[in-house]
């Protein structure tokens, strides 16, 4: 029991792994439709280069987009929009007609003879001239019937019951106003002033769109058009080997394969196609997985870094399974490239375009047209890793978002040109897609900030900031102990250049010299480069005091980073940088000084982690060199040989560099580099004479 405790215990970074991965491979399948996938590749205009096949049950051939769009312009451009008679609008003016008639005709008339016989014959007339107008309609204006000619039809509703009318039968406002003028003008005996104003207050429109009906009508007849044109009977020959997959046959392959996803998802194959699907992904991931085994064993041993991976794949698959199911139409609006954008800043071009690759990939299994989109998005993803890979100023994100579009529109315009040998099938909305989704792409700039925080990964953004020797830390250091900044400066300056030569992120390697003494700045005279008085405080203390005081500017210099929300991988220069070694002058001295009393060797060692990457390594060595080399009197091309020889095969002898991903010959390489820069630092100058 407690073998397989201690096992368990001994092993629980590589289960938690073994997790990560089985669970990222559960949440990717689970995305994935629950029908099988066609068994054929083919492509428009291009040789059917498999065996002859046959028709394996009978099936109906589906429209092409194409057809159907026409179909449905040709039905709305025929389309008889609705309106409806509204009664009650003629009913309320006549009778309002009357009551007007009346009250002005008395205001103005005294004399009852005259008035009675003259107001009868203008009422007559009124009430002839308001009925004319509303038998024919007065017509209220709608986009349906904007710009129409006068011989467009509607339908017009009277008592539920449809009436098609040309529009030149009906009076709009301003016809109805001319007419009433026109007669008014051919009887001189009425009264036109009374007449005119009556009847115009009378006119309103009484023909109205009826919306509701015209949707519901223009659903209907959409709805009715087939999607479908004939039938392919069982052991009918669809196509040969070697014959060209023309327009007809392309529909006809096309509607075989809908309906062989859709009879194979509802089968009792399940269970089956569910094995597939889990086989396939698992085998995506695991190429994945030995990619950063071999490669990348610094990212593949960080769990955090592991997560980030998986989570960016996993998620991008969600997005497109989710339009997919809701609107395919818009799969091109997905932005794709951000995958290899945000890999690329935060690691290395080649993880980028293996990670964009294995992404691409899945998806291919959810996406039609699978090998059209794999390849229009691996273009696009090269091309977005080229043009963030040194990534410098954020501008360039916007360069970059113009690239892919340029990409997407010129690959999509390629691949339609060569399977239809025509630009009439190449649709703008597709370049609108482009447009977005290449705009989308400019998310990735939020989410690098946002990824930053979260898993707590570098990018040179960030250490570019943090490298400022403006930024309230290094300020504060250079202000209290110049010493130690004009240090950490030259161990900036010799590890930057170390780095570049043997391979790593040189930004992070200045950003950790620039900071890995910042436990100095509470202490700086206890430090013998900030020592400018002659005065040494450690001379007046016990050695181990002394070594007390020099061990803690490690620990300090952590908490004082951490309380400044320094990143962490900032700070793992600050706690690494002495590694394990011992404050070696206080040691030797102590030694020296009691060489009968036994030395208690935690008392002068350093309580920090070993180095832990090629980057924390090369800082280690860069500091102890640097230092050591402000003791020599005299520097010569030889004494700063043998300096750096000793110094660094010391902390070889001392283990400091076996949890470190980096080889002797990157070692020898660093000495090389410490030996030019040193000898170039400390450099003879000819002797001016006395003016």
């Amino acid at each position: 029991m407690n073998r397989i405790k201690n096992f368990i215990t001994k092993n629980n970074q590589n289960f938690y792994k073994a997790f990560l991965f089985i669970f990222s491979v559960f949440l990717i399948v689970l995305m994935f439709p629950m029908q099988g996938k066609f068994k054929y590749e083919f492509q428009r205009s291009k040789p059917w280069r498999h065996n002859d096949l046959i028709a394996p049950y009978d099936f109906a051939i589906y429209k092409s987009e194409q057809e159907i769009r026409r179909e449905k312009e040709q039905v709305l451009k025929e389309f008889k929009p609705f309106f409806k008679l509204n009664d009650s609008i003629y009913n309320k003016n006549r009778n309002q007609l009357f009551a007007d008639f009346e009250k002005k005709w008395k205001l103005k008339y005294t004399d009852d003879v005259v008035s009675n016989k003259k107001m009868m014959l203008n009422i007559n007339l009124c009430v002839a001239i308001i009925d004319t107008i509303y038998k024919k309609g007065i017509i209220r204006p709608n986009d349906e019937i904007e710009k129409k000619t006068g011989d467009f039809v509607i339908n017009v509703l009277k008592n539920n019951v449809a009436e098609p009318i040309e529009l030149k039968s009906f009076y709009t406002i301003q016809s109805a106003f001319a007419y009433i003028q026109s007669v008014l003008n051919e009887h001189p005996e009425i009264d036109e002033a009374i007449m005119l104003q009556i009847l115009q207050n009378s006119i309103e429109q009484n023909i109205v769109y009826d919306e509701k009906t015209s949707d519901l009508i223009k659903k209907s007849l959409l709805g009715s058009i087939s999607l479908t044109r004939g039938m392919v009977q069982i052991g009918e020959r669809i196509i040969s080997k070697g014959e060209l997959v023309d327009n007809e046959r392309f529909l006809i392959l096309e509607s075989l394969k809908k309906e062989y996803e859709i009879q194979l998802g509802a089968s009792s194959k399940y269970w089956t196609i569910l094995l597939g699907q889990i086989l396939l992904v698992c085998i995506s991931i695991t190429v994945l997985v030995l990619f950063l085994f071999s490669f990348r064993k610094d990212v593949f041993i960080d769990n955090k870094k592991v997560v980030f991976i998986l989570l960016s794949i996993f998620l991008m698959v969600f997005v497109t399974s989710m339009t997919i199911r809701f609107n395919e139409e818009v799969l091109y609006l997905i932005p794709i490239c951000i995958v290899p954008i945000m890999i690329k800043v935060f690691f290395d071009t080649r993880l980028a375009l293996f990670v964009h690759i294995v992404t691409i990939i899945i998806i291919g299994f959810l996406v039609p047209n699978s090998f059209e989109f794999i390849f229009l998005q691996l273009i696009a993803g090269i091309i977005s890793i080229i043009s963030v890979a040194d990534l410098k100023r954020r501008s360039q994100l916007f360069i970059t978002s113009f690239l892919i579009f340029i990409t997407y529109s010129a690959t999509y315009f390629g691949m339609t040109i060569m399977q239809e040998g025509t630009t009439e099938n190449i649709y703008s909305s597709y370049f609108l897609w482009f447009a977005g989704s290449s705009t989308l792409t400019l998310i990735s700039y939020p989410l690098i900030y946002i990824n930053e925080r979260i898993f707590g990964l570098a990018t040179d953004f960030s250490l570019m900031e943090l490298s400022d020797t403006n930024s309230k830390l290094l300020r504060e250091l250079s202000m209290k102990a110049p010493g130690t900044f004009q240090h950490s400066l030259q161990v900036a300056n010799l590890a930057q250049e170390a780095i570049y030569q043997i391979g790593g992120n040189p930004m992070l390697v200045r950003t950790g010299a620039l900071y890995h003494d910042i436990g100095k700045t509470d202490m700086p005279m206890f430090f013998i480069e900030n020592q400018t008085t002659g005065l040494n405080p450690h001379d007046e203390l016990h050695c181990e005091d002394s070594a007390k005081i020099i061990i803690s500017h490690v620990i300090k210099g952590v908490e004082k980073a951490r309380k400044a929300k320094i990143p962490e991988y900032v700070v793992d220069f600050i706690r690494t940088h002495h590694g394990t070694t011992k404050a070696r002058y206080f040691y030797n001295l102590f030694k020296k000084n009691n060489p009968d009393v036994e030395v208690d060797d935690s008392i002068f060692t350093y309580k920090g982690a070993i180095p832990y990457s090629k980057e924390t390594a090369v800082v280690m060595m860069a500091d102890a060199v640097e230092a050591a080399s402000r003791s020599l009197k005299l520097p010569d091309e030889e004494k700063i040989g043998v300096l750096v020889e000793s110094i660094i095969n010391y902390q070889i002898e001392q283990n400091q560099f076996i949890n470190s991903n980096i080889t002797f010959k990157d070692i020898s390489t660093i000495k090389k580099v410490f030996k030019k820069k040193l000898t170039n630092i400390f450099h003879i100058r000819v002797e001016y004479p006395q003016v």
